[in-house]
């Protein structure tokens, strides 16, 4: 397989070797629930990105592959940066350890669904402190407070790969 070079992230593979890779190994990701805390450290809201898709209008968390020789801190750094904007702050814990691992599969029925891959994502909650202003892949991010995530419209709205997640980050911050 060749690699392509890009110019920010050193060796990448091209969109053929890519897909080649996509079919026979799991691709590594991270997904990143961006918090908003309130004055106690309890959770005040969650920011989910707005972007236009083929089907329409979708929402979803910061997410991303892992590049090859990228330490799992600077996969999440990059991927706020990218989603939320340098102003975001993301504040990255310094315990690393993920809150829930998700694993989704190109297969109907055996998980959660992805049509493209067979992925392992690492999941983290990140509080972001600064001002957020999405890249050009997203419209803009809204910010929703546990009540509202929980609502059948809202979680209609989110990527159906996304919404377990989201589940999962309020059950981990007890607001289940």
């Amino acid at each position: 397989m060749s690699d392509v070079a890009s110019s920010d992230m050193g060796p990448w593979l091209s969109p053929e070797d890519l897909a080649f890779v996509r079919r026979k190994v799991p691709i590594l990701y991270v997904d990143a629930v961006p918090v908003r805390l309130d004055d106690d450290g309890s959770l005040s809201s969650v920011g989910l990105l707005l972007t236009a898709t083929d089907g329409g209008l979708t929402r979803s968390l910061v997410s991303g592959r892992v590049l090859y020789h990228e330490r799992i801190r600077e996969a999440l750094r990059r991927h706020l940066e990218k989603d939320l904007g340098e102003m975001a702050l993301p504040q990255i814990p310094a315990n690393i350890v993920p809150f829930t691992v998700a694993q989704y599969f190109p297969t109907p029925g055996e998980g959660w669904h992805d049509p493209r891959q067979h992925a392992v994502s690492l999941c983290y909650i990140i509080p972001v402190l600064g001002d957020c202003h999405p890249s050009s892949d997203s419209l803009e991010i809204n910010w929703f407070t546990p009540g509202e995530l929980r609502t059948p419209e809202l979680q209609s709205e989110i990527l159906p790969r996304h919404v377990g997640i989201v589940q999962q980050a309020l059950a981990h911050l007890a607001c289940s």
